[in-house]
């Protein structure tokens, strides 16, 4: 018999309970037992939920406050010394790490923050020493898994896997030079031992074993590593699902499965071909596969046929009892369920499938394949296929206007009139901006009274007139507070902005959205992600009139603010039945109109953000090649059809540059602004190094957090960047947008920004 598996569910509550939960904390208006009970509640609806649908293996264990990594990090003992000793609860140490704190005489910035693999969920950076002493704090998997116990479900628990919690950290600062993290995998495996013995001892039968690392190409040098720690767990645990997801094993398969695990899941989502080899290798051991065969990654239901093929050629190699029909990955990346959206249209929604929804596909998938009579299922195939082919005939339609645009770029429409020094020597006449010119990401605090307006809006509770001069007067209160504190380059604070890319998805053809399709990005930092389901163009200008309104306030120079293509990409549920490059060129295409209307309109700057090109990056290197084309051709695409007197810029969050560096060059952009105060600015060597001679912004504070950096510590990183960046290419600004941060801590920390660039222009002249 086939059975079904669920890997992961989204932690954040049906109604964004746990982020309520969270930030009612924060602000101290619950307590930390009342955040416990609103944890519990809904972790229990999860498990019951998921068990009503058939589910067989339930998980456990992957529920977080704010990331699972940082989790990891709590139980095991990883805590930087900085969070020791402040005498702070282990939960307030806990979201110190995660945010930050100043309050009551502690003063501690967050932990660094990585994308997951090439999602857009942000895990906190564990940090490693030589020092490092591993201990079992608490043994979060077996809490969960009595909880779920007591409510009457019997759970898998689901763990990071110790090789990848280490090679997913980073060395800590203080390190010796050359330390590695995956040094201490003999120190951390008797933690690990003690973990999965007490779940085997409290009844687990299975423990799913997370190793995301087998994705990537430094799993094929970590054979030695692998063979040991699964050698010495395997004893004392669980069956062991060693758990892979988003991309494929390749050559690393060949040591997995003589590893002694009982179960492997692989994701036949992202990487279906890799099915054959897969079955090849572990036909003749006693390992049950896990079938990745339902999407944990996007929102479109799944194609039953199609799956039951893959399915089926499992089981004529291994058997029924040997196969295990699952979602590829955790459903974290996915919204709750479908039943809160009551604004899609009925066809709309019979596309989709949402986490629970997803939860059912499994099992009516493992059904069919046991060969269930039952004529529920039957019909639920039925269904399905009625379903698939209703979207496959709207899927056919096309918009050729589009799509000749798109075949016809031709290598011209991809570059600038001039190269950069050109250019910069015009743009330094038309801009008129001083040596280490200060600016902001964009975006300014979105304050309880513009959501609020916006919900007003909604609600038709103000007219649009009404809306338009509550935003005129929030934009001009942003250009204000700009020229009063003296940063140089302004931007007007997209108070009309709901989120940067939902806002461009809603003005333009190709885009449907929800009302409660939520997705955590970070913490308590949720997004509700645009959907492709046809051909993009856009509509007309989106941003040309309060930009224009912005700049008719004020002489100085003013900022117009787009989102790029490759991250309205990434960020949103893309279409699967056209490619990823069709879909980006044609966003390019409409913010290439966008940008030449803001330069007609008397724009003089503009910033196209592309924070997700690096999160993108195919996990195989030998996949690179053809997606950076497409993603920097893409940039290129929407900067290029300007005059040398504009100066465009691009922002980049949080991403590890060296590998792609060239790609990096190429966009040429202007000035490009990155993370870099939260990464001890390990990233401005790779600038040094390729010799990057366009303008640059490395963030001097960290805006994922509430703390306010004094003036010295911004001096401080500028005269590190210095170290390292020529002067006449530095801008000053923040790590990234300051939407979530409130306007008191903003305002500190622009005041602080704009004196050290004072403090700079005079001691670097």
């Amino acid at each position: 018999m086939v059975l079904s598996s669920v890997l992961g569910f989204p932690r954040i509550g049906p109604n964004r309970e746990v982020k309520k939960a969270v930030e009612a904390y924060w602000a101290g208006k619950i307590s930390a037992d009342d955040l416990t009970k609103a944890a519990a509640d809904v972790k229990k609806e999860s498990w019951t939920t998921v068990k009503s649908r058939g589910v067989d293996f339930v998980p456990s264990g992957e529920f977080s406050l704010y990331d699972h990594v940082l989790d990891h990090s709590a139980a095991f003992n990883v805590i930087p010394k900085r969070y020791i000793g402040l005498n702070l609860s282990p939960l307030d140490v806990y979201f110190a790490m995660g945010r930050g704190r100043q309050t009551d005489g502690v003063d501690v910035p967050a932990s660094e923050m990585k994308k997951w693999f090439d999602s857009n969920y942000h895990y906190v950076v564990p940090e490693f020493s030589e020092d490092t002493e591993f201990k079992l704090n608490f043994n979060k998997a077996l809490e969960e898994f009595r909880e779920a116990q007591a409510e009457g479900v019997v759970t898998r628990p689901v763990v990071l896997g110790p090789i990848s919690f280490l090679i997913l950290g980073k060395a800590a600062k203080g390190s010796k030079i050359g330390f590695e993290p995956i040094t201490l995998l003999a120190k951390l495996i008797p933690v690990y031992k003690t973990l999965l013995s007490d779940l085997k001892n409290a009844g687990a039968e299975w423990v799913q074993i997370d190793e995301p690392i087998l994705v990537l190409d430094i799993g094929a040098k970590l054979e030695r590593e692998y063979t040991l720690a699964y050698t010495e767990l395997s004893a004392v645990a669980p069956k062991i699902l060693l758990t892979t997801y988003f991309a494929r094993l390749d050559s690393n398969l060949n040591y997995i499965v003589k590893l002694p695990i009982a179960g492997l899941h692989i994701d036949l989502d992202r990487a279906p071909g890799q099915l054959e080899d897969v079955l090849a290798a572990v036909r003749n051991t006693p390992i049950i596969l896990s079938l990745g065969l339902v999407s944990g990654r996007n929102i479109w239901k799944t194609d039953f046929d199609a799956a039951i093929k893959l399915g089926q050629k499992a089981i004529e190699a291994l058997g029924q009892d040997r196969v295990i029909v699952a979602t590829s990955s955790s459903l974290l990346h996915i919204p709750v369920t479908l039943a809160s959206e009551t604004k899609l249209t009925d066809d709309q929604k019979d596309w989709f499938a949402f986490a629970l929804e997803k939860a059912s596909e499994v099992t009516v998938l493992a059904a069919i394949l046991s060969g269930s009579q039952d004529t529920k299922i039957a019909s639920a195939l039925e269904q399905n296929r009625a379903s698939i082919a209703k979207r496959r005939d709207f899927e056919r339609n096309s918009d050729d206007t589009v799509r000749k645009r798109v075949e016809n770029i031709t290598p011209e429409m991809l570059e600038r009139k001039s190269p950069f020094a050109v250019r910069q020597e015009t743009q330094a006449k038309h801009l008129n901006l001083p040596r280490f010119p200060t600016t902001t990401i964009g975006s300014f605090p979105q304050t309880k009274e513009i959501r609020q307006a916006r919900a007003k809006l909604g609600k038709k509770e103000i007219t649009e007139g009404e809306y338009d001069k509550f935003i005129e007067r929030e934009i001009e209160s942003a250009v204000r507070f700009q020229e009063r504190i003296g940063l140089d380059l302004l931007v007007h604070g997209e108070p009309e902005r709901n989120d940067m890319v939902q806002y461009f998805g809603e003005q333009l053809q190709g885009f449907i959205f929800t009302q409660n399709a939520w997705v955590q990005s970070y913490g308590s930092r949720y997004v509700r992600p645009p959907i492709i389901v046809s051909d993009i163009s856009r509509r007309g200008p989106m941003t040309v009139r309060w930009s224009s309104y912005a700049q008719s306030l004020t002489n100085k120079p003013m900022k117009g603010m787009l989102t790029g293509p490759v991250t309205i990409l990434n960020w949103s549920f893309p279409r699967a039945d056209v490619s990823r490059e069709l879909q980006s060129k044609q966003l390019a295409f409409a913010l290439r109109d966008e940008v030449i209307d803001l330069e007609k309109a008397g724009i003089k700057a503009i910033q196209v953000d592309e924070p997700a090109i690096r999160e993108g990056l195919p996990l195989r290197r030998a996949d690179w090649d053809a997606y950076l084309k497409w993603a920097v051709d893409s940039f290129k695409l929407s900067t290029a059809g300007v005059t040398d007197q504009l100066q465009t810029h691009s922002h980049f969050c949080y991403s590890d540059f060296n590998d792609i560096f060239p790609s990096i060059q190429r966009l040429d952009a202007d000035v490009i602004s990155i993370e870099a105060s939260k990464s001890d600015m390990k990233l401005l060597n790779a600038f040094k190094s390729y010799s990057y001679s366009n303008q640059i912004g490395p963030g001097v504070y960290d805006i994922h957090s509430p703390r306010v950096p004094g003036q010295q510590e911004i001096q401080d990183r500028l005269k590190d960047m210095l170290a390292i960046l020529p002067p006449d290419l530095l801008f000053v600004n923040p790590d990234c947008g300051l939407k979530t941060r409130a306007w008191k801590e903003t305002e500190a920390s622009l005041i602080n920004l704009v004196e050290a660039a004072k403090w700079a222009r005079q001691n670097y002249a």
